[in-house]
């Protein structure tokens, strides 16, 4: 998460695992939470840079990102469990 320190990005990362969570549907504990928010935000700030050439920017920013990266993480482990189940 650009411009955002290592405590506020475990901070953010853990709401919008949260959020991403409560969203979802899923069950999980609160480091999957912030492992989730936190590589949602860098998977999805790369897919970002990429396509527009540009990243999120603020805390806000970070924190919609982080949150729609997440869910997309959550969607792709379900996908993948379902494919092995």
């Amino acid at each position: 998460m650009t411009g955002v320190g290592w405590i506020m990005t475990i901070i953010v990362g853990a709401l919008a695992g949260w959020i991403a969570e409560k969203i979802m549907k899923a069950d999980h504990g609160i480091f999957m939470n912030i492992i989730l928010g936190i590589l949602g935000a860098v998977v999805l700030n790369w897919i970002l840079a990429l396509i527009l050439g540009a990243s999120a920017v603020g805390l806000l920013g970070n924190l919609i990102v982080a949150i729609v990266g997440a869910c997309l993480l959550i969607a792709l482990g379900r996908m993948l469990r379902g494919r092995h189940a």
